[in-house]
This record gives C-alpha cells, sequence and structure tokens, in this order.
C-alpha cells in the first residue's frame, strides 16, 4: 500500500493557475493528489506523471483510474524524462521522500522500524544504503554526512561506523551513532542519526544531481506563461532550485520567498512543517521586458 499526504496543495493548485485544456506534467506523481488535483480544476485538463517508485506509479493508476483516458505514466528519474509532447502549461515536483517510504518498514528510510538499509526510491538500482555505509571509506562517509545532512559530527560518525562495521539493520546504524556523540547531543530535539539518515537517502538516490539537472531542463519544456512550481522539504533543495528559477534566463520567478504551509495543514500533518514552494513563469517571447 502506498500512502501519501500531498502538501502545499491550496496554494499549488492556485499558484499554477490551470488552464482547461491544459497538459501539465506532474514530476513526482507519489500517490497521485497533486495530479487529481491538476485534473479537477480545469476541463479536459490532461497529466503526464513521472515517478522512480513503481509502487507509487501503481498506487497512482489505481487513485485516478476515472481519468485514465487523461493520464500517461512513466517509470523512471525525473532527470532522465525526454518529453513527447510539444510543451506544457505547466510543470510540478513534490520533492523527497514521501510519508509511504517514510511509513513502510521495509524500504528502510527510516529508523523507527527495525529494517534493512536500503534507502531505495527505484528498487530496480543496485545502490543501497547498506552498500554505503559498510563499503564506502571513512573520508566518503564523512563528506556525505556533512554536505547531504550538513552533520557537524561527521567525522567523528564516520569512524565510530567504519570500527563497527558492517550493519544490516537501520536500528543497529541509528544505535551506533547515538552511542558515539555526546550526550547532550544524543537527547537533543532530533535524534542523533536523523541527518545520517538523511544524507545516506540522499546519496543513494543521487537526489540533488537529480535535481539540478532536471532543473536545467524543465524551464524549456513550458509553453509561454507556462508555470513550474517545486515543493521542497530542507535547505540543500530549497537552495537549488531558489537559484536555479533566479539564473534562468527564460524564467520569472513569482515568489521572491518560498510559500510555507499554513497552520491548519501543519496541525493535520507535521510532516508539512518544513515543506517550501517556488513558483516560477517561463518568459513570453513575444512581450517586451
Amino acid at each position: 500500500m502506498f500512502f501519501h499526504i500531498s502538501v502545499l496543495s491550496r496554494e499549488l493548485i492556485a499558484g499554477l493557475t490551470v488552464r482547461p485544456g491544459g497538459h501539465y506534467l506532474d514530476a513526482t506523481v507519489g500517490g497521485g493528489g497533486h495530479s487529481r488535483l491538476i485534473l479537477e480544476a480545469a476541463a479536459d485538463t490532461q497529466i503526464t506523471a513521472l515517478d522512480r517508485d513503481d509502487r507509487a506509479l501503481a498506487a497512482a493508476k489505481t487513485s485516478l483510474i476515472e481519468y485514465s483516458d487523461r493520464w500517461h505514466f512513466w517509470h523512471g528519474n525525473f532527470a532522465d524524462y525526454e518529453p513527447h509532447v510539444q510543451k506544457f502549461d505547466g510543470i510540478i515536483a513534490d520533492l523527497g521522500v514521501s510519508s509511504a517510504h517514510l511509513d513502510t518498514p521495509d524500504r528502510g528510510f527510516s529508523f523507527r522500524h527495525e529494517a534493512p538499509l536500503d534507502m531505495r526510491m527505484d528498487r530496480q538500482q543496485d545502490l543501497t544504503a547498506a552498500e554505503i555505509v559498510n563499503r564506502w571509506d571513512e573520508r566518503d562517509l564523512a563528506e556525505i554526512f556533512f554536505t547531504y545532512g550538513e552533520e557537524r559530527l561527521s567525522r567523528r560518525i564516520a569512524r565510530q561506523i567504519v570500527q563497527m562495521r558492517p550493519f544490516e539493520t537501520t536500528t543497529q546504524l541509528a544505535e551506533a551513532i547515538a552511542r558515539c556523540v555526546p550526550q547532550k547531543y544524543r537527547y537533543g530535539r532530533i535524534h542523533p542519526a536523523t541527518r545520517v539518515f538523511q544524507a545516506l537517502r540522499i546519496a543513494v538516490n543521487q537526489e540533488l544531481t537529480s535535481l539540478e539537472k532536471f532543473l536545467d531542463r524543465a524551464p524549456n519544456w513550458l509553453l509561454p506563461e507556462g508555470r513550474i512550481a517545486i515543493i521542497s522539504f530542507h535547505s540543500l533543495e530549497d537552495r537549488i532550485v531558489k537559484n536555479s528559477f533566479r539564473s534562468s534566463p527564460i524564467l520569472q520567478v513569482l515568489t521572491k520567498k518560498p510559500i510555507a504551509p499554513q497552520d491548519d495543514e501543519v496541525n493535520n500533518n507535521p510532516r508539512a512543517r518544513s515543506a517550501k514552494l517556488r513558483i516560477a513563469q517561463k518568459r513570453d517571447d513575444n512581450v517586451e521586458r
């Protein structure tokens, strides 16, 4: 079962200005929540939906079965997608890990469950978190923990992992990390393994390099005045989105500051609290600036 609560839905649909008969690209369809809202927002809209996770695609197809004549699905990394339509009226992407990934123990994304160290969004790829933890050298581990997890104890944690490996499960790794950090760090606001698990997930799925490649190409797929809307969940993603939008010669940034979820959404879905939405619009070359 693939279950995911879409975040910032009201703000996304409002900012996208869905057009009747428009064709939209959902680059991370998940369970299909945002795609459904686009299909419902205006008459005769169409969706092309992508996802790396085969379970997500299967869930979205089931969820959106009544719109089966208005969508097309593609399995793969959005960084590798090549559009086969002329242009899109809008593009969306909801980045990062989904509720389904975190809440499905056998996927290995969370240390709340004992599970194999997997973390693959695309289960067809070879690289897993276990491969990184058990085979990469200490320097490389410290580098990804610091760069992708912004973990200030990255070297200490990497040294502990190398000394204690091999690790087979998420809980074994989380406990080893907790034992090697200072006590005040161990009992802080977040579990001391949180940043390391984020870093491993990003490394396994090459999330930031994929995002950079996608954002470099996606604006070219838009019709004039078409909009691209990206939801990110941590500062590394948001910084890439912000810089990509600002540096694009064909985009006009519509959100000087990212849009955050409202209080009622955070109360209903605490995982939404870190979400940020940025929107840009493709310039119309026929309009003088």
